[in-house]
C-alpha cells in the first residue's frame, strides 16, 4: 500500500507533465489535507505565472489529464484542485495494509549507519530534567532509525572527566568508600557534589589534595583510576534507574564518556596542528573555521587547547567525529543535544570538514533541544531555584497518575477493575511514563514547552494517557467478544462516514514514519497517532461493532479495529511510550 499523499503527488507531477510539458513533472503540486475534499492542490495557483495562463485554466487542464484517477477531481475557486479518493481504492490499500506486518513502513536501502549521541548526563551531578528532553528524543530517534533497517550506534557521552573529579574522589576518600557508594547509588549525586564543592572553596588543604588528585587522575596513576571507577559504576548504576524507569534503550555498551577520548586528545591537536588547520592565537591552539565571527567582525577561534595546555570540549568533540567516521563507519551523526550549544557545534562541524574529518559522504547534524519551563514562562526549577531531580519528576508523574486511576476505579464498574496480570502500580507507571514522555516528544524537539503534569496526565486531549487508552479500547472490544484479533482480517469494506475517515486517516502511516525519521522529528509521529486515535473515537462512537448485526459489517469493522490498534502498538512503541493491556 501507499501513502495517498503520495499517490496524489505522483499522479498530479504526471499530469502536469502531459499538459504542460515534461520540464514540469518536478513541480510540487502542493497537495495538503482539505476540509472541502480528501485532499487540496494548489500547484495551479504557482503555475499560472510561469506559463502565463491564468489559474482557473491551469486547473482544468491538469483535472483534464486526470480523467482515469479513481476518485473525483472538481476545480473551484480561483483553481484548486479538491480531490477525493474512491472508496474502492481506500478500501484496496486498507486490505494490502492489514495484509502487511509492516503497516506500509519502508526500509532504507542501502542501510546506513546512524550515530545518535544523546543523553549524556554529567557525572559529577545527578540526572535532572535538563536531561529528559535529550534522552526521549535520542532514544525515539534510535527507534525509528532501527526500525527503517538502519544500523543505530547508541553513545552516551557521559561527562565523566576533568577537574572536578580531583575533589569527587577526595570527598570519596574522605567519607570513606562506602559510604560514598551508597550515597551515589542512592541519587544524591547532586549532594555529593555540593559537599565536595564546598569543602573545596573552604578548605585549602582539600583543594591542595583535589588539584593533586586531578593530576594523578589525569597520568594514569591506578590507584586513583580505581577510585574513580568506584565513583564512576555508583554513579551509572543510578543512571541506569533512571533508565529503567523511563523505558529508554541505553545500556552501559552505549557509554562513550568524554574519558573515552582523553588519550586521542594530544593526537587531535597535534595533527590539527600539523596540518596547518590550527594555529596559535593568544597562546591558545585554535582553529578558524570560515564563516564565522565575532561582534567585532573578527574571525571567531574554535578553541582546541588552552594556552594552560588544558583541552575543552571542542577538542573531545573533534575526536569524536574522527572516532566516529573512521572506526564506527558512520554515514549520520546525530546529536541530540540543548539549543544553546547550537555554535558550538556549528563551528565543531565546520572544523571537522576543513580538517578533512567529516567527508562529504558523512553528515553531521545537531537535534536542537529547546528548553522546558516552568508554568511561569521561566526555566523549570524547585522552588528554592534549584534544578529538578529527574527521578523526583518521574516519581510525581507516576504518582499523579496512581491517583487519577483511583479517581477512575471508584467512578467505574466493579468489572472494569479486573486488570489480569497488570497491577494497579504497572499501570500507573505506565500512564505517568506516557504522560512525560508524549508531552515531550508531541512537540518540535527545538521549541519550548511548559511542564503541567495536570494537563500531561489528563485522559482526554493531546496527551499520551488518551493514546494508551485508546489502544486499551480496542484490546477490550476483542477481549469482550472472546476474540483473537488476529483472526480479524477480512477485507475492509467503507460504509460510514467515520469508517471512511478512519481508513483514510491509517494509509498514511508509513509516509509519516519514513518522514519522521529522515527529519528527525518525532512530534510528526506524535500528531499523526493523536489524529489516528481521534478518527477512532469518532468511528467508536457512530460505528458499532460487536452489536453490529450483520456478520459482514461486523467483520469489516473488526479489521478496521485491529488495524488501528497495530498502527498505535507500532506508532507508540517508536516513540518509546509503554502500552498497558487495560485502563
Amino acid at each position: 500500500m501507499t501513502d495517498p499523499q503520495i499517490v496524489l503527488t505522483e499522479r498530479v507531477q504526471q499530469a502536469l507533465a502531459r499538459a504542460f510539458g515534461p520540464e514540469h513533472a518536478d513541480a510540487d503540486p502542493l497537495i495538503r489535507p482539505s476540509q472541502f475534499a480528501d485532499f487540496q492542490a494548489n500547484v495551479a495557483m504557482s503555475l499560472a505565472k510561469r506559463l502565463r495562463r491564468s489559474p482557473r485554466e491551469v486547473a482544468d487542464a491538469i483535472a483534464a489529464e486526470l480523467s482515469d484517477f479513481p476518485g473525483t477531481i472538481e476545480v473551484s475557486g480561483p483553481g484548486f484542485l479538491n480531490i477525493t479518493l474512491g472508496d474502492a481504492w481506500i478500501e484496496s490499500e486498507a486490505r494490502q495494509m492489514l495484509a502487511d506486518p509492516r503497516l506500509g513502513v519502508g526500509t532504507i536501502t542501502p542501510s546506513q549507519t546512524v550515530v545518535i549521541d544523546y543523553s549524556a548526563p554529567n557525572a559529577a551531578k545527578e540526572m535532572h530534567v535538563g536531561h529528559l528532553r535529550t534522552t526521549i528524543v535520542g532514544d525515539s530517534l534510535a527507534r525509528l532509525h532501527e526500525h527503517l533497517g538502519n544500523k543505530v550506534i547508541r553513545q552516551n557521552h557521559l561527562g565523566d572527566w576533568g577537574t572536578p573529579f580531583g575533589m569527587l574522589i577526595e570527598h570519596l576518600l574522605d567519607i570513606g568508600e562506602q559510604a560514598a557508594v551508597e550515597q551515589l547509588k542512592a541519587g544524591q549525586g547532586t549532594e555529593f557534589y555540593q559537599a565536595a564543592r564546598a569543602k573545596f572553596d573552604a578548605d585549602e588543604a582539600f583543594k591542595t589534595r583535589a588539584r593533586a588528585r586531578v593530576s594523578t587522575l589525569q597520568s594514569g596513576d591506578p590507584d586513583t583510576l580505581r577510585l574513580w571507577h568506584v565513583f564512576m559504576d555508583a554513579t551509572v548504576r543510578f543512571f541506569n534507574k533512571v533508565y529503567d524507569l523511563l523505558g529508554v534503550t541505553l545500556t552501559d555498551a552505549d557509554i562513550a564518556g568524554e574519558s573515552m577520548y582523553n588519550p586521542m586528545l594530544q593526537k587531535t591537536c597535534d595533527d590539527l596542528e600539523a596540518a596547518g588547520t590550527a594555529v596559535i592565537s593568544e597562546g591558545a591552539l585554535c582553529v578558524f573555521p570560515p564563516g564565522f565571527t565575532g561582534s567585532d567582525d573578527k574571525p571567531l577561534p574554535l578553541i582546541i587547547r588552552k594556552s594552560d595546555g588544558g583541552y575543552g570540549y571542542a577538542t573531545t568533540d573533534l575526536a569524536a567525529i574522527r572516532y566516529r567516521v573512521h572506526d564506527l563507519k558512520a554515514d549520520r551523526m546525530l546529536y541530540v543535544v540543548g539549543n544553546e550549544q547550537a555554535l558550538h557545534f556549528q563551528m565543531v562541524f565546520a572544523a571537522a570538514r576543513q580538517a578533512g574529518w567529516l567527508p562529504e559522504s558523512a553528515s553531521a547534524e545537531h537535534v536542537r533541544i529547546g528548553m522546558m519551563l516552568g508554568k511561569d514562562g521561566r526555566r523549570f526549577k524547585t522552588r528554592s531555584g534549584e534544578s529538578v531531580k529527574l527521578m523526583d519528576l518521574l516519581q510525581s508523574a507516576i504518582d499523579r497518575a496512581a491517583a487519577l486511576i483511583a479517581e477512575r476505579e471508584a467512578a467505574a464498574p466493579t468489572a472494569d477493575r479486573e486488570y489480569g496480570d497488570e497491577t494497579r502500580a504497572e499501570i500507573a507507571h505506565a500512564v505517568g511514563m506516557a504522560a512525560v514522555k508524549y508531552a515531550d516528544l508531541s512537540v518540535s524537539h527545538e521549541s519550548e514547552y511548559v511542564f503541567d503534569l495536570d494537563r500531561m496526565v489528563a485522559f482526554t486531549g493531546n496527551t499520551g494517557p488518551y493514546l494508551q487508552y485508546a489502544q486499551a479500547r480496542i484490546r477490550s472490544i476483542f477481549r469482550r467478544g472472546g476474540i483473537d484479533r488476529a483472526t480479524a482480517t477480512e477485507p475492509i469494506v467503507i460504509g460510514a462516514p467515520a469508517e471512511r475517515a478512519l481508513a483514510l486517516q491509517l494509509l498514511g502511516f508509513g509516509a509519516v514514519v519514513e518522514h519522521a525519521t529522515a527529519t528527525s522529528e518525532p512530534h510528526r509521529l506524535c500528531a499523526y497517532l493523536y489524529a489516528t486515535a481521534s478518527a477512532f473515537t469518532d468511528f467508536f462512537e457512530q460505528c458499532p461493532v460487536l452489536k453490529e448485526a450483520d456478520p459482514a459489517i461486523r467483520a469489516s469493522r473488526l479489521a478496521l479495529c485491529a488495524l488501528t490498534l497495530r498502527v498505535l502498538e507500532t506508532g507508540l512503541d517508536l516513540l518509546g511510550v509503554p502500552v498497558p493491556e487495560r485502563m
